[in-house]
């Protein structure tokens, strides 16, 4: 199944490039909840998540993205990321992702911290 999570979240980062409703989409089961942070209110349903990853875009080329897998309790994948703007701060990055068994998100939820500048 960690295949499935490869496979998944290089459709996220398809999506993150393109903005597409159609690629977000593809990403989630129609009843989904997303959540940009661990006790906020998710978005819940395509039309939700859509809407709200759509209010917070990223420009195109903005930002690179590099994780690892750091642990898995069946379909639930614990993700550990760097996010790095090209023009800005670099962020770090956990990823909870439940998967169906189809391979889209059922349930997201991330943290993200500001990294501190390196002190020379």
């Amino acid at each position: 199944m960690a295949d499935a999570l490869t496979t998944w979240i290089d459709r996220y980062r398809r999506a993150w490039e393109s903005n597409e409703p159609d690629d977000i989409r593809a990403l989630f089961t129609e009843d989904a909840s997303y959540r940009t942070e661990p006790f906020a209110e998710p978005w819940d349903g395509h039309i939700e998540i859509v809407e709200g990853w759509l209010d917070a875009q990223d420009d195109p080329g903005a930002a690179t993205f590099e994780w690892r897998l750091v642990g898995q309790d069946g379909p639930v994948y614990f993700v550990e990321g760097v996010t790095d703007y090209r023009d800005g701060p670099i962020y770090s990055n956990l990823w909870i992702i439940r998967l169906a068994e189809d391979g889209r998100a059922e349930e997201f939820t991330e943290w993200w911290m500001e990294q501190e500048p390196d002190q020379d």
